[in-house]
């Protein structure tokens, strides 16, 4: 069974690619989250934005996946509860990660 994610790209008017993702990822979905990742990477002016603002859970899968195309994110818009995740697992060191506002 699939973990409830919902998945949008929205690009600016200067050609930069904002994925903005809701739900949970987790290993039932990896796959949809990590192609639409690296195409909107592809097709992006620039370093993509991740945002991750009503994203309530994050596996190591997800982790993983943001950890392999972190030279090609500018910056990761995290819900507050993904923060500790975020620096224990080291993407903070990587990526600029940086709490919602909520």
């Amino acid at each position: 069974m699939s973990t409830s994610l919902i998945i949008d790209t929205t690009r600016e008017n200067t050609g930069a690619l904002t994925v903005v993702a809701a739900g949970e990822v987790d290993l039932s979905n990896i796959d949809t989250f990590q192609s639409t990742l690296t195409a909107a990477a592809d097709g992006a002016a620039g370093l993509l934005t991740v945002d991750l603002s009503r994203v309530e859970y994050v596996d190591s899968a997800g982790i993983n996946l943001l950890f392999t195309l972190s030279d090609r994110i500018g910056k990761v818009i995290a819900n507050p509860l993904l923060m500790t995740t975020f620096a224990v697992s080291g993407l903070t060191e990587l990526v600029p990660v940086e709490p919602a506002d909520r």
